[in-house]
């Protein structure tokens, strides 16, 4: 067994050498189909087939943070049709039986450290599933430079990099806190960027701007500008207004 390397191996069968893939990788189209035929029926397909609209409830751990209020507005602002409700000194397991009597579909419960929010527990409603998320670097939107103010309009939601049967599941929890009608005038994006095992959230809001082509400070053109004829226009150009980091 000292000597061994997997070119004699190979030497003697075959067979035996296998290279195993990475199960973060990319899998083949075929077997992507087999691990989410059953998802079409899961519990958030009725959400996302359009079938009934997502309705949430937020609430807070007992001890509450000084961020705490701040950072569940963004929630209320970024989550259409979500609620707040106060903890109070009610058990989890209240709070959820009292969610499934209201219909809520999904419970989103906000942990702090007595200092700021360092995790989020959404349950599926009513039969789950659960998902735990860590938070770390969160910046409000009232600390970003130049940031805008968001508006009441469902928002465009993408989902980046969501490509294993995990990934997909919980693409498909996220997509079912959010109602499946985007307004597109409202121009409005919520991102939520999966790597590394990390999701990477965004709150933008998409600005189109049209610049005019600069004109030469000749006498001919200035004569132009005299007579009211309009200056020529250059293509049409987006920029992304941050809301929330």
């Amino acid at each position: 067994m000292d000597n061994w390397s997997p070119q004699q191996a190979w030497k003697q069968n075959p067979v035996l050498v296998v290279q195993v893939p990475n199960p973060c990788s990319s899998l083949p189209k075929i077997w992507l189909e087999k691990l989410f035929a059953g998802n079409d029926a899961d519990e958030f397909s009725s959400i996302l087939n359009r079938k009934s609209d997502p309705k949430i409830l937020i609430t807070t751990c007992r001890f509450n943070s000084t961020r705490g209020p701040a950072f569940i507005s963004e929630l209320l602002s970024v989550i259409p049709n979500a609620h707040y409700y106060k903890r109070g000194t009610y058990d989890l397991k209240k709070i959820v039986e009292y969610a499934k009597i209201k219909d809520f579909t999904s419970l989103i419960v906000v942990h702090t450290n007595r200092r700021e929010p360092d995790a989020l527990l959404i349950i599926g409603l009513p039969d789950g599933p659960t998902a735990h998320f860590k938070l770390s670097k969160l910046v409000l939107h009232k600390d970003v430079k130049n940031h805008g103010n968001p508006t009441s309009h469902i928002p465009e939601l993408v989902l980046n990099n969501f490509t294993t049967r995990l990934g997909h599941r919980i693409g498909r929890m996220i997509q079912s806190l959010f109602p499946q009608a985007p307004n597109f005038r409202g121009r409005r994006v919520v991102t939520f960027h999966n790597q590394r095992d990390f999701i990477f959230f965004r709150h933008h809001r998409y600005i189109f701007e049209s610049k005019e082509s600069k004109q030469g400070d000749t006498k001919g053109n200035k004569d132009k500008d005299a007579k009211g004829e309009k200056s020529s226009q250059g293509k049409v150009v987006a920029r992304l207004q941050v809301h929330v980091i």
